[in-house]
């Protein structure tokens, strides 16, 4: 009698199911070093994406900043203005296209014309400069050694970074558009930005993206002062010297002054040039008043700014702007410093404080406000 298929099945020798053979040690370890391997293929390609749209990542950062400049503007109108609050950020980007508007007219063809003024007679000066300590064509010299300097220096890169006038127009309309997006419903950004973490996490990045944005608004008040008094004391210096277009000198070294350090010696290197161009004694007086106007702003305003704003170590800001100009060219310059002062207050709050358990002061915080926050983790 023959034997029924499922008792010949049943006796025959049993082969291992899969899920057996894969629970077996060294199976198991085989597949614990191929997870590893795709887990570091996988954070490697996210890091070069990454690193491929950091030019796009560094606009964005640049949109935040203003979204975030316009919100403070749109709660200081509502707080001390009857204008409604959901009709305080129409009324603060109304004012603000105002004054840009009115500043133009007023100002804007005459810094348009002197600023080309500027650049059409700066090689004529910088080959009279170099006539006077014995340099023929310095313009040309320079020319070659800025093309044919080794090394990816700070400034070689964001000399040869190439942006085009419809370039930066674009860039410029990008930030901008994108700021009043984000300026608009900051909560609906700000729940999706924490929907990328685990849920026990949200209170903590919610908390650390206020006191960022504080930091932020603080250290730009700060700065938008120091560059106006800057400005204002370069153009009446440079006016009463006899520069010539001294306001477009002024409005050079006042923008310049956005990045610290860097950009004191990048704004003031026109105007001393005009001057050597003219005489020893004009260099003089305008080496004179560029140094004095540089030790009060360094040694008188930005200290007082500084106790209502933002401070950062000088160190940091030095190795910021060498690191995001290498990295990201003259926007990485550009962008240095507010993006050190964001990485700061993330480092403090969220890893020095909160994980460490050290205690540490934040920028833009008046207080610790963490105590829920590490009881709950």
């Amino acid at each position: 009698m023959a034997e029924p298929a499922d008792e010949r099945y049943r006796s025959a020798p049993q082969q291992p199911s899969w899920r057996h053979r894969f629970g077996s040690p060294a199976l198991q370890g085989d597949w614990d070093h191929l997870r590893r391997l795709l887990l570091t293929v996988v954070v490697l390609g996210l890091a070069y994406f990454l690193w491929r749209i950091s030019g796009i990542l560094l606009l964005l950062f640049a949109a935040v900043l203003l979204a975030v400049l316009l919100r403070a503007f749109a709660e200081l109108i509502a707080r001390h203005t009857p204008v409604a609050e959901n009709w305080s950020l129409t009324v603060a980007i109304i004012v603000v296209a105002a004054l840009v508007m009115a500043f133009l007219f007023m100002f804007g063809s005459q810094i348009q014309g002197q600023i080309s003024q500027v650049f059409e007679k700066l090689p004529d000066a910088i080959d009279a400069v170099g006539n006077r300590i014995g340099i023929n064509n310095a313009r040309e010299e320079l020319e070659k050694a800025i093309s044919s300097s080794a090394g990816p220096s700070v400034l070689s890169r964001a000399a040869g970074l190439g942006y085009t006038v419809v370039g930066i127009l674009a860039d410029l309309a990008l930030v901008v558009i994108a700021a009043l997006y984000l300026a608009a419903d900051p909560q609906l950004y700000r729940r999706g930005t924490a929907k990328l973490l685990p849920p026990s996490q949200h209170a903590r990045i919610f908390d650390a993206m206020d006191v960022t944005g504080s930091a932020l608004r603080l250290w730009f008040a700060g700065q938008l002062v120091t560059m106006a008094l800057v400005g204002a004391a370069s153009g009446l210096a440079y006016w009463w010297i006899g520069l010539p277009s001294p306001l477009a000198l002024a409005t050079i070294a006042a923008v310049t002054n956005f990045v610290p350090f860097l950009g004191p010696i990048l704004g003031a290197i026109p105007a001393l040039l005009f001057a050597f161009a003219m005489d020893l004694q004009t260099m003089l007086w305008t080496l004179g008043a560029v140094v004095a106007i540089q030790q009060i702003e360094g040694n008188v305003i930005t200290p007082v700014i500084q106790k209502r704003a933002v401070a950062m170590p000088p160190v940091v800001v030095l190795f910021a702007i060498g690191v995001f100009g290498f990295l990201f060219g003259l926007l990485g310059i550009f962008l240095a410093v507010p993006l050190a002062v964001a990485i700061t207050v993330l480092v403090k709050k969220l890893w020095v404080r909160q994980t460490l358990g050290e205690e540490t002061n934040v920028p833009g915080e008046e207080a610790p406000t963490d105590d829920v926050v590490q009881k709950a983790t």
